[in-house]
C-alpha cells in the first residue's frame, strides 16, 4: 500500500528561454551551400507586384549560365506552363526592370532577340565593385654584407696618339631626280542601296458602307483581345480598306482576328506597320465557284446541251441549231416538194 502508482505522463518541459522556434509557420533547416547555387535577393523572392511564375521563372534565368537560351519555346518546353503563361511572366519581369529585350542585327543579317537579366534592378553597375585578392606583406629582407675594399688598378703605360689619316677628296654629290607627283585617287561613289516600296494595300472590288464598318469595327475591336494593337483613327481609317478585302473574300473574322493578333514580336513598336504587313501579305485569295471544283473525268468530253431553235427541246450538240426530229422532218418535207414537183 505504500508504493505510489503513476497512471498519467509526467508534465512536458519548460521551454528553455531565449528558444526561437516558432510556435506555428515555416521552420527553417538551412544547411551551407558549397557549390552549385545561386544569390537571389528577398527583394525579387518576396516581390508583392510579380506572380509566381514570374518569381518562379525570374530565379530560374539567374542560375542559368551566360548565353543560355530562353525563348518561349524553349521555356514551355521544359517547364509544364503554357506559351502564354510564360510570355506573360516574361512581360512582368520586364516591366519590373528583371529583364531587358532588344531586337539586334547580326553580322550576316539575322536578327535575334537578346536578353540581359538583372538580379537588383535599378542598381548603378558603375559602383559594382570587384573585390581584390588579399596579399601577404612581404618580410624585411636581411641587409647585404658590405662589399670587400677594390685593390688599386695599375697605372696604363703611355701610348704614342695615333696620326689622323692624310684628308681624301670628298666627290660632289649627285642631283637628285625630282619625285614624280603621285596620282590623284579616284573617288568611286558608294553604291546607294535603296529599300523596295511595300507592295499596296489591298481594296474591295465592290465596296460598300457595310463593308467598311465591319472592317472598321474589327479593327478597333483588336485592342480588347491584344492591348499592344490600340490603333489610332487615322490608322483604322487607313487599313480599313486591306480587311474590307478580307471580309469580300468571305473570309471569318474570326480568322482575320486570329491572323493578325497571334505571335506578335517583343516589345512592339509600330503596330500599324505590322497589321499592314500581314494584311497585304497573308490575303487569302477567292473562293472558287461550284463548277471549279468538280473533277474532270479524264479521256470524257462532255457536250453541252442546247435548246431546239424549234421546239425547245434539249439536245446535245457544239452548235445551236435544230434537233434530230426537226433536221429529219425538214429532210422529209424537201423530198416530198422534190418529187410532187416532178
Amino acid at each position: 500500500m505504500d508504493t505510489q502508482q503513476i497512471t498519467a505522463p509526467p508534465c512536458a518541459p519548460s521551454p528553455v528561454p531565449g528558444d526561437a522556434t516558432p510556435s506555428s509557420g515555416v521552420i527553417h533547416i538551412n544547411f551551407r551551400h558549397a557549390a552549385g547555387f545561386t544569390v537571389i535577393g528577398n527583394h525579387l523572392a518576396q516581390h508583392r507586384g510579380l506572380s509566381l511564375v514570374a518569381i518562379g521563372l525570374a530565379v530560374h534565368i539567374q542560375s542559368l549560365p551566360a548565353g543560355a537560351k530562353i525563348g518561349i519555346k524553349h521555356l514551355a518546353e521544359r517547364f509544364p506552363e503554357s506559351e502564354t503563361r510564360i510570355a506573360a511572366a516574361l512581360r512582368e519581369l520586364e516591366a519590373t526592370g528583371y529583364l531587358h529585350r532588344s531586337r539586334v542585327r547580326l553580322p550576316d543579317g539575322r536578327i535575334v532577340t537578346r536578353t540581359i537579366s538583372y538580379n537588383q534592378p535599378g542598381a548603378d553597375p558603375a559602383t559594382v565593385t570587384t573585390p581584390q585578392p588579399r596579399t601577404r606583406p612581404r618580410k624585411p629582407e636581411a641587409p647585404l654584407p658590405p662589399p670587400p675594399p677594390r685593390e688599386p688598378a695599375p697605372e696604363p703605360e703611355p701610348t704614342r696618339e695615333p696620326q689622323p689619316p692624310a684628308p681624301q677628296p670628298v666627290a660632289a654629290p649627285r642631283p637628285m631626280p625630282a619625285p614624280h607627283p603621285a596620282p590623284a585617287p579616284v573617288l568611286v561613289p558608294a553604291p546607294t542601296t535603296r529599300k523596295a516600296p511595300p507592295p499596296p494595300l489591298p481594296q474591295p472590288q465592290s465596296p460598300t458602307p457595310e463593308l467598311h464598318r465591319s472592317a472598321a469595327a474589327l479593327l478597333a475591336d483588336l485592342r480588347r483581345h491584344t492591348p499592344q494593337l490600340t490603333l489610332s483613327e487615322t490608322d483604322i481609317h487607313t487599313l480599313t480598306p486591306g480587311v474590307a478585302t478580307w471580309l469580300e473574300r468571305d473570309a471569318h473574322p474570326d480568322t482575320i482576328r486570329h491572323t493578325l493578333t497571334t505571335d506578335l514580336p517583343v516589345p512592339l513598336k509600330h503596330p500599324a506597320k505590322l497589321l499592314r504587313h500581314r494584311i497585304t501579305t497573308l490575303l487569302p485569295p477567292p473562293l472558287p465557284e461550284a463548277q471549279d471544283l468538280t473533277p474532270a473525268r479524264p479521256g470524257v468530253i462532255v457536250i453541252p446541251l442546247q435548246n431546239c431553235d424549234r421546239c425547245d427541246r434539249a439536245f446535245r450538240s457544239r452548235h445551236p441549231g435544230h434537233c434530230r426530229d426537226c433536221r429529219t422532218e425538214d429532210v422529209s418535207r424537201g423530198s416530198a416538194g422534190l418529187g410532187y414537183a416532178a
